[in-house]
């Protein structure tokens, strides 16, 4: 991969007084900061005891001194010394996550750079996550940008792309998706696939393969993710790991090291970092973008929606991972258990006392019921959805308001063993699915906006009650 580098002859050290300055407004390159590919033109720092160079040996004791008479038991004590530098290895990066757990971006980045100079590459999206890159320009050290050009960004993104490159003096790495397996997926399913049967081959084919090559050439990789991103799936990321799904230069599980220098950062805090260094940003931030991905995939949230919820709205919420941070998703055969955390022992939520509880048997008598007295609104959710748990206050608000008004306001708890009933029976397409039950309607009408306030929830119920 050919390979783009910002160059500073300044030490760690001086990263805070790095004596650069820039206007908002240009876009030509810093000559100070940028300089031809001298990658080891720099003061030696002592680096973290952490070894990744593959040269494992040293990391464990020989298994036996004495030589092996038989061959066969060459590649068993191969093995056994690989499996245990592994270990090791693990070990001593759970240290160093523990070390830097709260050290700045600053310091985490210029670490990770440090410590791996041409064999670490920073995964830009066309984001926010170009403060990463912002990071990495302040700490004076050569870095490398690469990039998931998957044939179906937004346009806003790839001019984004380019002004990245004009600021900082860089060339982007694009990685494409393999022209036969799009081709492919393409003619047997059509354009837009994913709107029927889920996101995830798509972004197998166009952006998971895609990265699987790029980290084959490296040893570590720096990611924008964030705690406060998916609470489904980001809120126990370190801020260094072992990358638990891709392997990196030296091959095998265990190969390649994971940055996430900005993880117990929140997103508030990543934007007044970029307005404060004048730093380019993606103009759909400006639409009501914020987590920005594929265009037919990302659109706009709305003021109080989660930002994941502007991607692959119509699946479940702790499907929202493309592959490229699958790690982040522990899984259970039975389904019965999220990041981790058993959904028995998850706390309910909507506990308004005017909000009525329905069973499977409660909510299919009233889909039964031809002339009800009364009409109802019901969601379906689960309670450890971070999209129902977001829509909490304002639908217990409801039941609240209309309380002794004739609108019966309910819940159905529609995870789990019910999941399959409610998609066949309920509309159920993701968590929370709203419905609206008429007083002289036995079919349901379901709730087709996503937001999710009482006075918006209250102007449809007066449309179709």
């Amino acid at each position: 991969m050919a390979m783009s580098v910002n160059v500073s002859s300044s030490s760690s050290s001086g990263i805070i007084n790095s004596g650069f300055s820039r206007s908002g407004a240009s876009s030509e390159p810093k000559v100070s900061q940028i300089g031809s590919l001298r990658l080891f033109d720099r003061v030696h720092v002592a680096p973290v005891s952490l070894n990744l160079s593959g040269k494992r040996s040293s990391s464990v004791k020989p298994l036996n001194a004495e030589p092996k008479t038989k061959d066969s038991m060459i590649p068993l004590a191969a093995t056994m010394v690989a499996e245990i530098a592994e270990e090791v290895e693990v070990v001593e990066i759970a240290e160093l996550a523990k070390k830097l757990e709260n050290a700045s971006p600053l310091e985490i980045m210029d670490k990770a750079l440090e410590k791996y100079g041409k064999d670490i590459a920073i995964a830009f999206s066309g984001a926010e996550d170009v403060a990463l890159i912002e990071y990495a320009h302040l700490t004076g050290r050569p870095f490398r940008v690469f990039s998931l050009d998957t044939g179906r960004l937004n346009p806003e993104t790839y001019r984004f792309f380019d002004a990245v490159e004009k600021h900082y003096g860089i060339r982007i790495e694009y990685m494409f998706p393999d022209s036969v397996e799009v081709q492919g997926l393409v003619r047997s399913k059509g354009l837009f696939s994913f709107y029927e049967d889920g996101h995830q081959e798509c972004c197998r084919v166009r952006k998971v393969r895609p990265l699987r090559r790029a980290l084959k050439g490296l040893k570590a990789w720096i990611t924008g993710q964030r705690k406060d991103q998916s609470p489904g799936t980001r809120s126990e990321i370190p801020v260094v790991q072992v990358d638990p799904v891709f392997e990196g230069l030296d091959g095998g599980v265990g190969s390649l090291v994971k940055w996430n220098p900005v993880a117990n950062v929140e997103g508030n805090d990543v934007w007044n970092f970029l307005r404060t260094m004048d730093v380019p940003v993606n103009t759909l931030h400006a639409a009501g973008y914020i987590s920005i991905g594929c265009e037919p995939c990302t659109k706009a949230v709305l003021p109080g929606q989660h930002e994941r919820e502007g991607r692959w709205w119509w699946e479940d919420a702790k499907a929202k991972e493309c592959g490229l941070h699958k790690g982040n998703v522990k899984e259970n055969t039975a389904d019965a258990n999220v990041n981790g955390e058993s959904k028995s022992a998850v706390a309910d939520i909507f506990k308004s006392e005017n909000l009525v509880t329905l069973s499977r048997q409660g909510i299919e008598n009233l889909m039964k019921l031809e002339n009800r007295k009364e009409p109802w609104i019901v969601v379906l959710y689960a309670p450890w959805c971070p999209f129902c748990q977001a829509m909490e206050a304002s639908y217990d608000e409801l039941a609240d308001k209309l309380a002794g008004s004739g609108i019966k306001v309910a819940k159905f708890r529609a995870d789990g063993d019910q999941k399959d009933f409610a998609k066949q029976e309920l509309q159920l397409g993701s968590f929370p699915t709203i419905l609206v039950f008429p007083k002289n309607s036995s079919r349901p009408i379901k709730y087709p906006s996503e937001k999710r306030d009482v006075d918006s929830l209250t102007s449809f119920l007066n449309l179709v009650r």
